[in-house]
């Protein structure tokens, strides 16, 4: 096994081959599931395979820090794993063309009532790429204030979600010692934790 040059530490765009594709789930909600016949390049003697894809908008999670570099959370409620968990807020990218950026703007908003004066971003990453085309932007929001939640409505587990406010330094030992584990706010907390940026 050769080392590689420091420059090839980086993932690279590539499409293989579809053979055909069959839906097994679509309706009108923003995410589908779907199976396709694949087949490796070069590997025309070889049989094509069958891959699962949950085609997913993308979304977006904000680690909003007040002037106490406390953390803006959530507490909801996630059905697919039974559990409660503690989260930042997020959204999904499930308007063509809007910037995640403003994407990130409006689920604070609706989420937490709150908006931030300043914006930065702490990159992107791929939730699950083996099952799912979810890409996550992380931003960082500074600058808070209370502006309400305007006339969006909170529906199902979101009308059960508890807002709350915790000290960075205490959400990072929680994530280091797994007491929270969703990935996209362990991503986001060690992310900015590892840029220096909180603190």
């Amino acid at each position: 096994m050769a080392d590689r040059p420091a420059e090839e530490l980086a993932d690279r765009p590539e499409r293989w081959p579809v053979l055909e594709s069959e839906d097994l789930h679509r309706d009108q909600w923003v995410v589908a599931l779907r199976r396709d016949l694949v087949r490796r390049p070069g590997g025309e003697d070889e049989a094509p395979f069958g891959r699962l894809v949950l085609e997913h908008p993308g979304a977006v999670v904000v680690l909003a820090l007040d002037d106490q570099d406390r953390v803006v959370l959530l507490r909801q409620y996630r059905h697919p794993a039974q559990t409660r968990f503690v989260e930042l807020p997020a959204g999904l990218l499930d308007h063509p063309g809007e910037e995640p950026v403003d994407v990130a703007r409006r689920e604070l908003i609706e989420e937490t009532g709150l908006a931030a004066e300043t914006w930065t971003s702490l990159g992107s990453f791929w939730s699950s790429p083996g099952i799912s085309a979810e890409h996550i932007h992380l931003f960082l929001a500074r600058g808070l204030r209370e502006v309400g939640r305007g006339e969006f409505a909170m529906q199902h587990e979101e009308a059960d979600m508890e807002v709350f406010r915790a000290p960075f330094a205490d959400l990072l030992a929680a994530v280091l010692d797994g007491s929270v584990s969703d990935g996209p706010a362990v991503v986001a907390v060690l992310k900015a934790h590892a840029l220096g940026l909180i603190g």
